[in-house]
């Protein structure tokens, strides 16, 4: 069976469903073909444990500016988990126990000598390789610039657990300048930053953008379809899916993730920088684990070191006779998002008196539709890589909150480089 389109979106996540909208409102006809059966990408709300959970991707905020923009055109409401009350960390082997401010007090001094020179390397976040001197720490990772630091123990390791839990990586892979980059989308404050990452959500679910985005477009949109080659030249592509459809488009948006988009038969391949960014991988390989335990309980938060499998836990949702915590890890190969007994141990690594009940998460790093968490660049890749990622290639476009400027890795990103995607493909096609 072959069709012919205009243009043919390769991945139905939030990036993609923005470039098909926008194509659609230039008249443009549109395919969207999503390999899942299910749009969304790596956002996913499902209901589990008895809430509506985010298996991936969820936080956004008003600093954010694409994604606000979407909040506000959608009218959608925002949230967030309850306020803790109570925090826990680690002093060597000891167990502290004290509040919020503490903490953020504890940690304070760390951050803002780590991060004190962001804005010089990245002035402007919205243009990440503005600064010609960036390659010369483009090549540190966190943990080198951390150990630098000659914190003591508590604060050290309070910091080291913190930078874990934004990376979703062990902080030897992660490139310093994936840290600068964060901060620099808030003006070089670290307490903003941490907000802006990990805070408020939407109400309904990620799902509500996704369905929002879905009913505001006018592409054809096909769930359960994987692409399985790409033939392009100057006057257009030919798409072709596993089932061995054909597809003649004259532009063609890919939006796979870095560790997936080498992976695509390409003819003729893509850039070098493209593949060698796809093949050294991201540095997120982390977990997220959804944990339902008895209640009640006080909300809490707390934070362990990059040497335990559950880095950082809080509370996300309360009840009246349970709760519902949500935990990251380094490395998903040390622990299962389904093992309940292997997430009770870890949570005794804080206190001993909570009794877990459920368990539950998705493994990202195993999904072949993913294979990466959210973006958190090896040394180097940023000023290696980026420029070439973005480019279009001939026909092909790209779009991906792994390649976005300013919020990359978040919803924010990805609604960013959607936008860019269709903006450079009707001006090409429209004019």
């Amino acid at each position: 069976m072959s069709e012919e389109v205009d243009v043919v979106v390769v991945g139905g996540g939030v990036a993609g469903l923005i470039a098909a909208r926008e194509l659609g409102r230039k008249g443009l006809r549109v395919l969207v073909l999503e390999a899942r059966d299910r749009l969304g990408g790596r956002v996913w709300t499902d209901h589990r444990l008895g809430r509506d959970l985010e298996i991936g991707g969820t936080w956004l905020h008003w600093v954010q500016p694409h994604a606000w923009a979407e909040v506000t055109r959608y009218g959608l409401e925002v949230t967030r988990g309850p306020r803790p009350e109570e925090a826990y960390w680690l002093a060597g082997d000891e167990v502290r126990r004290g509040t919020l401010d503490e903490f953020m007090e504890l940690i304070d001094p760390g951050m803002r000598r780590l991060l004190a020179e962001t804005m010089r390397w990245i002035p402007r976040p919205d243009r990440p390789l503005s600064e010609p001197g960036l390659a010369s720490v483009d090549g540190f990772t966190v943990q080198d610039r951390l150990d630098a630091l000659d914190l003591p123990v508590e604060e050290y390791r309070a910091n080291e657990a913190a930078w874990v839990g934004h990376f979703n990586a062990p902080l030897q892979d992660g490139a310093f300048a994936s840290a600068l980059r964060w901060t620099a989308a808030t003006a070089g404050s670290w307490h903003l930053m941490h907000e802006a990452s990990a805070v408020f959500r939407l109400a309904a679910g990620t799902r509500s953008l996704v369905e929002a985005i879905v009913a505001d477009t006018h592409a054809d949109i096909r769930t359960g379809t994987e692409v399985r080659r790409i033939e392009h030249d100057p006057d257009g592509a030919v798409v072709t899916t596993v089932a061995g459809s054909r597809i003649t488009a004259q532009r063609v948006v890919l939006t796979l993730p870095q560790n997936l988009l080498g992976d695509l038969d390409i003819s003729p391949s893509l850039c070098p920088e493209k593949r060698a960014a796809s093949e050294e991988k991201t540095a997120s390989r982390g977990v997220k684990v959804w944990i339902r335990v008895r209640g009640p309980i006080t909300p809490f938060f707390a934070y362990s070191s990059a040497a335990h499998p559950l880095s950082v836990v809080r509370t996300e949702f309360l009840g009246t006779d349970d709760a519902v915590l949500v935990s990251f890890g380094a490395d998903s190969r040390r622990i299962s998002p389904h093992d309940l007994n292997a997430v009770s141990e870890a949570l005794r690594v804080w206190r001993d008196d909570l009794e877990v009940l459920e368990v539950t998460g998705h493994d990202w790093m195993a999904d072949p539709h993913s294979r990466e968490t959210w973006l958190m660049q090896r040394p180097h890749q940023l000023t290696r890589y980026l420029e070439a990622q973005q480019q279009p290639e001939g026909v092909l476009h790209f779009a991906s909150s792994d390649t976005a400027n300013l919020w990359a890795g978040f919803i924010d990103g990805a609604i960013e480089s959607g936008h860019r995607a269709a903006r450079d493909i009707t001006t090409g096609l429209t004019t």
